[in-house]
This record gives C-alpha cells, structure tokens and sequence, in this order.
C-alpha cells in the first residue's frame, strides 16, 4: 500500500507520496486538495495522512474504503 501526505507547501497544499521530492497534485486551498485527492486516489490503493497547516497529523484516509485494515468508523 502506498502511503501519501497532504500539507502545507509555500502557501498552497500539496499532496506528495511518501519519499518522492515532488507533488503528485498542488492546488490553493486544504479543500480543493481534498477533492482533488479524492479522484486521484479513486484508482490507486493507499492510505493519506492529512496534516494540520501546523504539521501535525489530523486523520487518515484509506483508499479504497475496503482496504483500510481497521473496522472502525473513522
């Protein structure tokens, strides 16, 4: 499973998988990311961690919903 982060980068929000250097998608707003990573991740299998604008990590996402290892509702 792939693992990618959602942060803050130089006023935009970026989303990055985890050791590459550059973003896989850049957009102005967390919301517009948001959706974005949506339809980015509709056809990859992966978990996102989404981070505060101060860096901490604030949830993570499975993609799909049916790989996420945990039975919880978050």
């Amino acid at each position: 499973m792939q693992n990618y982060h959602i942060k803050p980068h130089d006023g935009h929000w970026d989303l990055t998988k985890e050791g590459a250097e550059r973003a896989s998608i850049s957009k102005p707003t967390k919301a517009e990311i948001l959706a974005a990573t949506e339809e980015f991740m509709s056809e990859r299998t992966g978990s996102v961690k989404i981070h505060l604008a101060n860096g901490r990590i604030e949830e993570e996402r499975t993609y799909p919903r049916s790989a996420d290892p945990r039975r919880s509702k978050g």
